[in-house]
């Protein structure tokens, strides 16, 4: 590919893909942060009328920002990594298509198995505690077995987290809050378990949104993705990732009308 249209390929999939993340990301922090606790002051009646105005609506952006998100995250990746032949610390070596497949096998495993786990787990903090070795794990993989440079780690570290997001936003949150949307509506509880799946993959999706934002732009960083401790570099940003998102909960919970 000439190198001239290479470039305005990576301009408008970059700028495509920020917009988007900007209406995901940005709807996410709404119903985590705001809509959440707006909901609770309401009472019944109101409720029934807010909520199916409001939520299809909101749900609309954020559903189609995902996507969007990760369909044109997906493509530059591909330009970038696998087209650009810069997937490998040894940029020289070849077989980047077979890992392209690799690694396409390897998410759509990876979030079977966190849906699983997330389902069959009552305990949360297990879960999680489960969901996060496989990421550990996963990476541990392209790293060791797959030879993946460390640019290439930071960005399909992203990649992996972007995905389960967008599944959870496709296959869980939206489904059924289309179901308690119903629910409101007609002014009858909402089904509880489907309620607390709903907001534990919204929560997730939170906490994973920081370190994700940071592997988006972690290409522009090589003190951080090219030195010798690149791991724990990237490991300090879920830390400090998820304490940040964590006052922000606390925060949030704070914060009161006029």
């Amino acid at each position: 590919m000439p190198p001239e249209i290479n470039n305005v390929m990576q301009a408008i999939l970059r700028w495509a893909h920020v917009v988007a993340g900007v209406m995901w990301i940005g709807h996410l922090y709404f119903f985590n942060w705001v809509n959440a606790h707006f909901a609770k002051a309401l009472d019944g009646p109101t409720k029934k009328i807010t909520v199916p105005e409001l939520m299809p609506r909101a749900l609309y952006w954020f559903r189609w920002g995902a996507a969007w998100t990760w369909i044109t995250g997906a493509l530059l990746a591909g330009l970038i990594y696998y087209h650009g032949r810069i997937v490998f610390e040894d940029t020289s070596r070849s077989g980047a298509g077979m890992w392209f497949g690799i690694f396409l096998v390897l998410l759509a495993v990876g979030f079977v198995v966190y849906n699983a786990v997330m389902k069959a787990v009552a305990n949360v903090l297990v879960a999680n505690t489960i969901a996060l070795v496989l990421l550990i794990a996963a990476y541990l993989f392209l790293e060791y077995v797959g030879g993946f440079g460390g640019r290439s780690l930071y960005i399909h570290a992203g990649m992996i987290l972007g995905t389960i997001m967008a599944m959870n936003v496709w296959m869980v949150i939206w489904p059924y809050q289309k179901k308690i949307i119903t629910a409101t509506k007609e002014g009858t509880p909402p089904d509880a378990a489907l309620a607390a799946q709903a907001g534990l993959r919204s929560r997730h999706n939170t906490f994973m949104s920081v370190p994700l934002v940071f592997t988006m732009i972690s290409n522009h960083y090589p003190t951080m993705y090219a030195n010798e401790y690149r791991d724990l570099c990237l490991l300090g940003v879920f830390v400090v990732g998820f304490l940040a998102v964590k006052w922000m909960y606390a925060k949030s919970a704070k914060v009161a009308a006029f």
